[in-house]
């Protein structure tokens, strides 16, 4: 049984390339024990590994045929020169913009297949899809044991016409239409009535494999956790309502959050245990609700608290202004300060529940402001300019000591310089970062802001609504 996917990439090839290629999940152990590895050495393999080194049990009807040493090959290009080859077609055809390749996978039900046979068959089928006309690399990760899995990499413009591929509805069940064919003609189970699953935005299945909250993943677990607050269906819509959600009925659930455009339908996204009848059951199983207790109940049971001593007056403090209040401002609208906070959802508007992804960037965004005292625009581009000043200083010195570097030939001195030049390049690499840091910040802080007045637009108009139907509410 193999399951497939494949969703377009924006952005830059390279990483798409290299998350495929990585040696890390592609290495073939096998190689290595061809090359004259010990017993002991051997003895570190991983059982999935193991099973596939075995001539007699993954189907090679050759035993001394070569061994790959990774599970990586390219089709209408060679792996090794896979990115730079597929660049070339696209500025042949002078189509570099927008989606810059097609990522796939198809996964092996555990225990199933070898890496050998789950690589040729990832190969056949990259070949019957789109090796007339695409460059694609297959590359099949080895690196969880018993979870075989192929990623396929497709340069999006035709080599033969420099048309471009567009993953239509109908490519996506050919798809899977034609590795069922393959796993049939393999001996492996197949999946005779699959379902219809939605598919996601790379970004979307990116975050979820790094376990990043995703805007998937923040909906269900509201969903849960109101199933699990509520003794009755009622109490469940009021505690999704008090989440700021929005709610459509028909023949699937639509939830809206606050901030967003459009809603997501809970069966087609989370299948069949979030249709309204699976939601009552669900319901109607629990003995009690689940009850949510803060920070402060909690060091109430426990006997906790803490003493605190300030210098000084409040009127004395000096007011933080400009780009850092607003990276404060935003940072306290996302729950995560103060620390000792532990926002409900119902408290935190869901545009900026959502770039808790991203809390980590804008953390080091902070620090920056922070530590520099960086208030307005001016004063950011100052920085930033002075910043790549220094860096191209740099850059300078450390090219001069590389030719300098060719004409020595004591070890001691060289080995001084080359010392010199990496600790060069690790200063480099952190200007550079803060020089992204920069541009970042120049790029969220706008963000931020319509974030921001979006919040308050909606608090406005929530408030409006209320106060247009409190005489009514009194009538009763």
């Amino acid at each position: 049984m193999a399951t497939t996917s494949i969703w377009a990439v924006k952005g830059w090839l390279g990483k798409v390339v290299i998350y495929a290629e990585n040696p890390d999940k592609t290495e073939n152990p096998a190689y290595y024990e061809m090359q004259g590895m010990t017993a002991r050495q051997a003895q570190g393999l991983s059982d999935v590994i193991d099973y596939a080194a075995q001539s007699r049990k993954t189907g090679l009807s050759n035993e001394h045929a070569k061994i790959m040493r990774h599970f990586v090959s390219g089709i209408n290009c060679q792996a090794e020169t896979a990115r730079d080859e597929m660049l070339t077609v696209k500025s042949r055809h002078s189509k570099t913009e927008g989606v810059v390749a097609y990522h796939g996978y198809q996964s092996f039900a555990p225990g199933e297949a070898t890496p050998e046979i789950a690589h040729e068959i990832g190969v056949k089928l990259a070949e019957r899809l789109w090796g007339d006309k695409y460059q694609v690399i297959v590359a099949t990760h080895l690196d969880k044991a018993h979870h075989l899995h192929n990623h396929f990499v497709l340069n999006n413009v035709s080599m033969t016409d420099g048309k471009k591929y567009y993953r239509s509805k109908q490519d996506y069940y050919n798809m899977q239409k034609e590795s069922d064919a393959l796993c049939r003609e393999y001996g492996l189970s197949v999946i005779e009535e699959p379902g219809r699953a939605q598919t996601r935005h790379y970004a979307e299945w990116l975050a979820g494999v790094k376990g990043e909250p995703t805007y998937h993943s923040m909906i269900k677990a509201d969903v849960d956790a109101a199933i699990r607050q509520s003794m009755t269906e009622r109490q469940f819509w009021d505690n999704l309502k008090k989440m700021g959600y929005h709610m459509k009925f028909g023949q699937d659930i639509t939830l809206r959050p606050e901030g967003r455009d459009r809603g997501l339908k809970l069966k087609r996204n989370f299948g069949e245990d979030y249709t309204i009848e699976a939601i009552r059951r669900r319901i109607l199983a629990q003995s009690r609700p689940e009850r949510q207790r803060s920070a402060l109940d909690r060091n109430a049971a426990h006997g906790a608290g803490r003493e605190a001593r300030f210098k000084g007056t409040f009127h004395t403090v000096r007011k933080v202004t400009g780009l850092r209040a607003l990276y404060f401002y935003y940072l306290y609208r996302m729950g995560v300060l103060p620390k000792k906070r532990e926002p409900s959802p119902k408290r935190v508007y869901f545009l900026f529940r959502e770039d808790i992804r991203f809390v980590q960037r804008i953390s080091q965004e902070t620090r920056l402001l922070v530590k520099h005292g960086i208030d307005t625009a001016e004063q950011l581009n100052a920085h930033k300019e002075s910043v790549t000043v220094h860096m191209a200083a740099l850059c300078g010195q450390r090219k001069s000591l590389r030719h300098k570097s060719r004409s020595i030939t004591d070890t001691d001195k060289l080995a001084a310089v080359k010392s010199e030049i990496a600790a060069l390049s690790e200063q480099i690499g952190e200007l550079r970062r803060e020089v992204r840091l920069c541009e970042n910040i120049e790029t969220r802080s706008g963000v931020m802001r319509d974030k921001i007045r979006r919040a308050s637009e909606d608090k406005k108009s929530k408030n409006r609504e209320v106060r247009e139907h409190e005489p009514f509410r009194r009538r009763r």
